[in-house]
């Protein structure tokens, strides 16, 4: 294996896996496919920052845009509190899928980074996927570059998120300022 089909899902976590998959002689080539990131101004600013960083070391990327904001709420909505494991699914089983299409023999993901996803829940997806499609998921637990990876990224002037995607992660960061807001304004 000399490359590998990288979801990624943002600049700066690709910075935590870019330099541990090229130390083993793996070149990554990126894939953009994140249907789940909302609203449009989110979605743009991290796929623009991918593409503008990713010339400057080399890595290829691949893209397949697809906004998905209506197919993304019709898929939770039901059980918005569990919607990780749809995004989780949805995204590794387009990189699987597309991985197998355009000849890559492995995948993996760079959600594996992240200190605040269901890392066991990503590598399971992964496995199905990879079972279903045919091709090798790579097992990386990129999680110890984590902090490592976002330093650099701030060095960068990268486009630094702060929620993981989806418009109800946003407001579940956002939701002590709202309780602190309607006490506020429920008192006038």
């Amino acid at each position: 294996m000399d490359t590998v089909l990288m979801h990624t899902c943002c600049a700066p976590c690709s910075l935590s896996c870019i330099d541990p998959l090229r130390s083993e002689g793996i070149e990554p080539v990126a894939f953009w496919y994140n249907p789940n990131i909302h609203p449009w101004k989110e979605y743009e600013a991290r796929r623009n920052c991918l593409l503008e960083f990713a010339p400057t070391i080399g890595m290829e990327v691949r893209m397949q845009e697809d906004y998905g904001l209506k197919d993304f709420v019709r898929a939770v909505a039901a059980d918005i509190d569990h919607r990780c494991v749809y995004c989780y699914e949805h995204r590794l089983a387009g990189t699987a899928k597309y991985a197998a299409e355009h000849g890559f023999t492995h995948f993996t993901s760079t959600l594996l980074c992240s200190l605040y996803q269901d890392h066991a829940g990503i590598v399971q997806a992964a496995e199905r996927y990879a079972k279903e499609y045919g091709v090798e998921f790579l097992y990386r637990d990129f999680r110890p570059n984590f902090r490592e990876g976002n330093k650099k990224a701030r060095e960068l002037g990268f486009y630094m998120q702060k929620y993981c995607g989806c418009v109800f992660s946003e407001q579940d960061r956002y939701q002590k300022q709202i309780d602190r807001d309607r006490a506020k304004f429920s008192t006038l």
